[in-house]
């Protein structure tokens, strides 16, 4: 239910950010114009489907819903022992799994403040229907195209660039989970630019990828 509400909240955001005719880039308040066919406007959406979950090492990683059932039956069953100890277990699961998400996250912004396209071309999940919004630009589907606008973006920027982060919030269901943040990017010479971001993981074979990259820009 809050992956369901989290995609049209999203998708609601994306629809209503493509009405606007800009081509203005403002990551580092400078114009960019994007090709055409990155320009288009197509809908974005997060692949959701149920996945279960793989071996990891010499652990399983445990379904957070398995987790919760268990503990509904362990509290009607009148088990408080046991329910203690499947509460403590959900409780790990949940703090691992924002502390991935948040790492994933930073890979990101590794990957963004240093211009290292291989890197950024390895945290994206490989399909279709990825998306990615750059400040003032309409949103770009597509593994492919993705990866061809973070080039345009890079081409004219030298690196590493000045990126700070506020806010940062993380919240996760199943395999997918969020991260909110307040982003400042500024160039050589260049004055500062902030953004407000959600960047969606989808978890793959026990590994987070970015799914969404949605920056709108926000006045200092």
């Amino acid at each position: 239910m809050a992956c369901d509400l989290l995609l049209a909240f999203l998708l609601s955001k994306l629809v209503r950010g493509w009405s606007r005719s800009l081509i203005v880039y403002l990551y580092s308040t400078e114009p960019l114009a994007l090709p055409a066919r990155l320009l288009s406007l197509r809908a974005c959406k997060v692949r959701s489907e149920d996945s279960e979950e793989v071996a990891s090492g010499e652990s399983i990683v445990l379904d957070e819903q398995t987790l919760i059932r268990e503990l509904q039956a362990a509290i009607e069953e009148e088990n408080y022992t046991q329910a203690a100890k499947i509460r403590d277990s959900l409780k790990v699961l949940q703090e691992d799994s924002k502390a991935s998400v948040l790492a994933a996250n930073s890979r990101f912004y590794t990957a963004f403040r240093k211009g290292d396209l291989a890197a950024m071309q390895s945290l994206w999940e490989k399909a279709d229907n990825v998306c990615c919004v750059h400040p003032g630009a309409s949103g770009v589907l597509g593994y492919d195209d993705v990866m061809e606008s973070w080039e345009l973006v890079w081409m004219n920027y030298d690196f590493p660039l000045d990126i700070e982060l506020k806010n940062v919030r993380v919240h996760f269901r199943g395999d997918v989970g969020y991260v909110t943040c307040v982003e400042f990017v500024r160039t050589k010479g260049r004055s500062w630019g902030a953004q407000f971001v959600t960047n969606v993981f989808e978890k793959i074979d026990g590994q987070w990828f970015i799914s969404v990259h949605h920056a709108s820009p926000v006045d200092l």
